[in-house]
This record gives C-alpha cells, structure tokens and sequence, in this order.
C-alpha cells in the first residue's frame, strides 16, 4: 500500500540525506571507519540522487521515480546491514538500523509517480 505522496517523499530525502551525514558527529561515531562512512557516502548519494529524481522538489528530473525508490530500498537495506557487514556492530549499530528500516519502510510506501502534473510539464517542455 503506496500512502506517501512524492512530495512528502522529497522532504524526506533531504532530511535523511542530511541526518545521515551529519549523524556520526552528532552521534558520537565519527571515528573515520566504516561505522562513520558507509552513513555518510548513503547521505550524499540521497541528496545528489535527489536533485535529480523525477518530482516536485528535483532540480533536474532525469531519474524515473521507481528507480529512486528502488535505489533508496537498497540504500536502506546496506545501512541496515552494514555494522556487520563491516564489522563494527559491536561499537554502533542502532542509527544505522533504525535509518535503514524506515528508508525501506519510506520506499516501499511513497507513490511511484508525481502527484502533480507539473512535473511532467517541467520535464517535457523546460
């Protein structure tokens, strides 16, 4: 059941990618390993990757909103497995697994096409 509309969806993505760059400071995980980069790199692939999605608050509307939110279903899934992954469950594990759950939770309930019709407009016509 698809219930997020897309632009709610894009503020989302702001938020997280900012959150998830800004969380080992914050955190107290910023120890320059994995436990800090693995969040960080996700971050920013969130926020280039949203600048360029196909909805309302994209600057340049180049990727296909399915494949965001494919993207972000993955992203998601590497945050949530990641203190494992790469070995560093044992000094933080929580950010990563509560991030990466609500990112799959987000994906797999945000509308898979624009809810305005201006985007399309934007896209096919300037």
């Amino acid at each position: 059941m698809r219930f997020i509309p897309t632009r709610v969806h894009g503020v989302i993505d702001y938020l997280t990618g900012l959150l998830l760059i800004a969380a080992p400071f914050v955190l107290g995980f910023a120890d320059g390993g994995a436990a800090q980069w693995v969040p960080m790199i996700v971050g920013a692939g969130i926020l280039i990757m949203s600048l360029m999605t196909d909805y309302e608050l994209s600057l340049a509307h180049l990727i296909p909103l399915p494949v965001h939110l494919g993207v972000d279903a993955i992203g998601g899934l590497l945050l949530l497995v990641s203190p494992w992954l790469f070995g560093f469950a044992d000094f933080v594990f929580w950010p990563h697994v509560i991030i990466g759950l609500m990112e799959i939770g987000v994906a797999l309930t945000t509308h898979t096409t624009p809810d305005t019709a201006e985007v399309g407009a934007r896209r096919h016509y300037g």
